[in-house]
């Protein structure tokens, strides 16, 4: 396992960060604790989770499993989903965040975040008052740096705009969704960061399962997230999409590899990507995303899985300027 430095923080992360979603809920505590683990015999110390994983149950197992090495990693979590039933139980207003932040450092038995993610775009409280919130839990030592999950590439950049106006702490990190079948980060989001210096952990590496070889266009799933979940349906329902699972597929056969292990290490080649984020609902599962960091990704071997699925266009929609 190698490790690289997250944006401009100075703290050094695994090449392959583990995502919790799992813990607590597709996942039972015997096989979160088997993951959890295998993660840290292969070096990982950096992990991902948020309050709302299990309704807060994937933050408890965290913390019970790192009790005895935690100043050895790097814990990130996220807040703005709803965790009660009041119509303040959520959001990206200064009260929620305070007290979703004092919550999760409850759940994981520690005294602070390496990485808060806000979570969502929330459109109904000024990015300002989110950011003086941040800067507070920042300045109190709860949280050491702060991150934004799922915002656009404006979104970002306004928010890196006021904090240097006001002298307050940035944001550091960002994990945007990417993967072989979702590449828009391409065209704005990978750009700022690597302009920027920004920290890149990115999720869903193999499209909810899409790229794990058992799909094609006429073999659709039965079960499972990209049918039961409405999120997941709507972001990878397209028929294209299939067609390029059933593509990756044979591509992987072809050249001999586990397809899981190709796509993990197909999005850790890209130079603006710190790592991806990697997971799983159980051991077995989780092992050829781990064995991802043993492919030889060449620059041949980049390009040819760049060609099996769609480009995004440039941000300025100039075609003829794209390299």
């Amino acid at each position: 396992m190698e490790y690289k430095f997250l944006g401009r923080t100075g703290l050094k992360v695994s090449e392959l960060c583990f995502g919790t979603m799992s813990f607590g809920g597709d996942a039972d505590e015997e096989q979160s604790l088997r993951m959890f683990k295998a993660c840290r015999d292969s070096g990982i110390n950096f992990f991902d989770c948020a309050d709302v994983y299990s309704n807060g149950t994937a933050e408890r197992l965290l913390g019970k499993f790192m009790a005895g090495s935690r100043d050895e990693l790097v814990i990130t979590s996220k807040c703005w989903g709803k965790m009660a039933d009041d119509v303040n139980g959520g959001g990206s207003n200064r009260r929620h965040i305070v007290r979703a932040v004092e919550a999760s450092l409850k759940r994981l038995g520690t005294d602070r975040l390496d990485v808060l993610f806000m979570h969502r775009w929330d459109p109904s409280v000024p990015l300002e008052e989110t950011l003086r919130a941040l800067e507070s839990l920042v300045s109190s030592g709860k949280v050491i740096h702060i991150g934004a999950s799922n915002y656009a590439a404006w979104q970002i950049a306004k928010g890196l705009g006021i904090s240097e106006r006001r002298g307050w702490a940035r944001f550091d990190v960002i994990q945007p969704m990417y993967s072989l079948v979702k590449r828009q980060v391409e065209s704005e989001i990978l750009p700022l960061a690597a302009e920027e210096g920004l920290g890149v952990i990115t999720y869903s590496p193999i499209g909810g399962g899409l790229l794990s070889g058992k799909y094609t266009k006429q073999n659709r799933p039965g079960d499972g997230r990209l049918v039961t979940n409405k999120s997941y349906t709507a972001r990878y329902g397209e028929d294209w999409v299939f067609e390029t699972a059933e593509a990756f597929s044979a591509f992987a056969a072809e050249k001999g590899i586990h397809p899981v292990s190709l796509a993990v290490a197909w999005v850790a080649a890209n130079p603006a990507v710190t790592c991806p984020i990697i997971g799983g609902r159980s051991l077995e599962q989780l092992e050829p995303s781990l064995k991802s960091i043993e492919v030889d990704m060449t620059p041949d071997l980049y390009a040819e899985m760049c060609a099996l699925t769609r480009t995004p266009p440039p941000a300025t929609d100039r075609l003829e300027e794209a390299k």
